[in-house]
């Protein structure tokens, strides 16, 4: 890989270093890239993208890692930086709600708390949100990286 070019903005950054990655790895894709004030949202789309995402989307995750940590380099303002493969984060999104109200009404059902899988931190966030306005169910964390994981209690 080439080092980046500082004068590019994030956003062109970014488009040319998940090119980069993508060529690297041999995958067949389209990379875009949108921004929305210094906020910033990639995706790649093609038959082949399942490489880029892995298993429950490990190197998705790292891939996001990895660009944000490049782009922003250097400090500067904090802002936020989602990459998507072939709509990877939604439907994943989605089976974590489904989980996640699976294990609320378990944990209503038998009155004590179920803990989930181990899980990123961003599928955690997922849970924690989904669940959070309910007032019949708590959410926490427990466990130490790569596994932490969520716990859903019936408040008492």
């Amino acid at each position: 890989m080439e080092p980046v070019d500082e004068d590019l903005t994030p956003a062109e950054r970014l488009e040319e270093l998940l090119e980069e990655i993508a060529d690297a790895l041999d995958v067949d894709t389209e990379v875009t890239v949108t921004s929305e004030g210094s906020d910033l949202e990639a995706r790649f789309d093609g038959d082949d993208v399942a490489v880029l995402i892995g298993h429950h989307g490990a190197t998705l995750d790292a891939i996001q890692h990895i660009a944000y940590r490049i782009v922003f380099r250097g400090g500067g303002e904090r802002a936020r930086l989602t990459i998507d493969a072939g709509g990877y984060r939604e439907r994943r999104a989605e089976a974590l709600r489904g989980i996640a109200d699976q294990a609320a009404a378990s944990a209503l059902r038998t009155g004590g708390p179920v803990a989930l899988d181990g899980m990123s931190a961003l599928e955690r966030r997922v849970v924690h949100e989904h669940l959070k306005d309910r007032a019949d169910v708590e959410t926490h964390s427990e466990g130490q990286e790569p596994n932490r994981h969520l716990v859903v209690a019936p408040v008492v």
